[in-house]
């Protein structure tokens, strides 16, 4: 009798998001990420290695880059053709919490890679914003089992779910508010263009594009669920009508703006209560508490226009930098973008209701306390908001913190700061254990007080605070 060896006596962990394509899937084996290719998808696979197709999208930084390994890797033998090993993105992130920004990018990266494919005799199989992720800064393809061959007489599979997950949520964001990009969450499978047909303004029927590609193609699907598809003409689609459609989706998606000014919380940065003393000093205390902190990984809770996450990321961390306002999230995206930094990913959360695990089983979208990979925690002029605008006790606020990660650097704000009297000013002060003993009795609870630091010209502190 043998003993088994690590690879066989550990087996493989399928990922739950990955289970709906025939054609491949994704799962871990001694915490190795890989994605296996099923024999199903052989002729398509290996004309698209073969035409260097995804080759070059990889070189280019579109397409995760994945290296072929042996195929005794594969998870379920019978039906592999082969094993990919695909480098991990920094962080998975989905599109009910992308800015405006991330989410127009990410579509313009599914036209760019479609008429890409086309042009090789290629098309993508879909046309999921699940498909995309944010890696080192920009939006890259993540599924390699993408792409297939063209059949131009064929319409594009993907444009229906290209409108639903991209078009549409960009549209009501741009043409009616801002937080319809949160509708993503309860559609999964992209919002509904009836419903977004019914949602926009009447006068986006005068936009060429949002008329032809949500308000006439939700017309269609209506009329084409009773009386099914019309018959295709000999002719079908060709390669002119294909360029055209793409051509017209890429203007229309272009032509969607949002501007992110006009919040309270996207001129924060701009408008605190710190004398330039005192932000000298917080931005020190912080430096140095991040330092001594250590790790690789930083979540910045209430990032704003991330100011603090350039500090962590000049010291070497990846920043995940959650922020519930939009705009701010937006303006630090933009920001980042026209920069280059690539360490920091700006995100748009809501800490009192973040994201819940979602899709099948609940379990085929993580949620946001289930991704956390942080090191340290960042909660600087937040802790009043949650605990006073939002009546979460602190103990509460310390076991969250204590879940995302061991180590954490959060600043209270006594009752007599300007921003705490803002937020009791419209309401009954029924918060008789915020003070800073309070603080300390509730977060010892989970944490140990590793450093104490009072920030010049203001009575605000800095904790420096390790997980019990």
């Amino acid at each position: 009798m043998t003993t088994p060896n690590a690879r066989e006596s550990v087996g493989p962990t399928r990922d739950p998001g990955s289970f709906r394509d025939p054609s491949g899937f994704v799962y871990r084996r001694d915490g190795v990420l890989y994605r296996q290719v099923n024999r199903v998808f052989a002729d398509d696979w290996q004309a698209a290695v073969d035409a260097g197709l995804l080759r070059r999208w990889q070189e280019s930084g579109r397409l995760v880059r994945h290296e072929r390994v042996d195929i005794s890797l594969a998870a379920d033998p019978d039906r592999a053709l082969a094993v990919l090993r695909p480098e991990p993105v920094d962080f998975v992130s989905y599109p009910y919490e992308w800015t405006f920004g991330q989410l127009k990018d990410a579509a313009l990266l599914t036209l760019d890679l479609q008429e890409d494919a086309e042009r090789a005799g290629f098309t993508l199989r879909d046309a999921s914003a699940y498909n995309i992720q944010f890696h080192r800064g920009r939006p890259i393809l993540i599924d390699s089992l993408s792409v297939e061959h063209l059949n131009p007489a064929e319409p594009w599979a993907g444009y229906r779910q290209f409108c639903q997950h991209f078009l549409a949520p960009l549209a009501l964001m741009a043409r009616r508010d801002i937080r319809c990009g949160l509708m993503l969450r309860d559609h999964v499978d992209g919002i509904p263009l009836d419903l977004a047909s019914t949602l926009l303004p009447a006068r986006t029927w005068l936009a060429v594009g949002l008329a032809s590609h949500v308000h006439l193609h939700a017309r269609a699907q209506r009329r084409f669920a009773h009386a099914g598809p019309p018959a295709r003409r000999a002719a079908g689609m060709g390669t002119t009508r294909h360029a055209a459609l793409l051509d017209s989706l890429r203007r229309t998606i272009q032509g969607l703006r949002w501007s992110p000014g006009g919040t309270e919380w996207a001129d924060y940065d701009r408008q605190t209560s710190y004398s330039d003393a005192g932000i000298r000093a917080k931005e020190s205390i912080v430096e140095a508490m991040l330092r001594d902190a250590g790790g690789s990984v930083a979540w910045d809770l209430g990032a704003n226009v991330g100011r603090f996450s350039a500090i962590a990321a000049r010291l070497g961390r990846r920043v995940i930098a959650w922020d519930v306002d939009a705009a701010a999230s937006e303006r630090h995206y933009q920001h980042l973008k026209a920069s280059g930094e690539t360490s920091v990913l700006p995100l748009v959360q809501d800490l009192v209701n973040p994201s819940p695990g979602l899709g099948w089983a609940g379990a085929e979208r993580a949620g946001f306390v289930d991704r956390s990979d942080a090191d340290v925690v960042l909660a600087l002029a937040l802790v009043h908001h949650l605990a006073i605008s939002n009546n979460v006790p602190l103990e509460w606020i310390a076991a969250l913190f204590a879940r995302l990660a061991p180590n954490a650097i959060v600043e209270f704000v006594p009752k007599d700061d300007p921003m705490v009297r803002r937020l009791l000013g419209s309401r009954r002060d029924v918060f008789a254990d915020y003070t800073q003993d309070g603080f300390e009795r509730a977060f010892g609870t989970r944490f140990r007080i590793v450093a104490r630091m009072p920030i010049a010209d203001s009575t605000r502190v800095l904790y420096r605070l390790e997980r019990r």
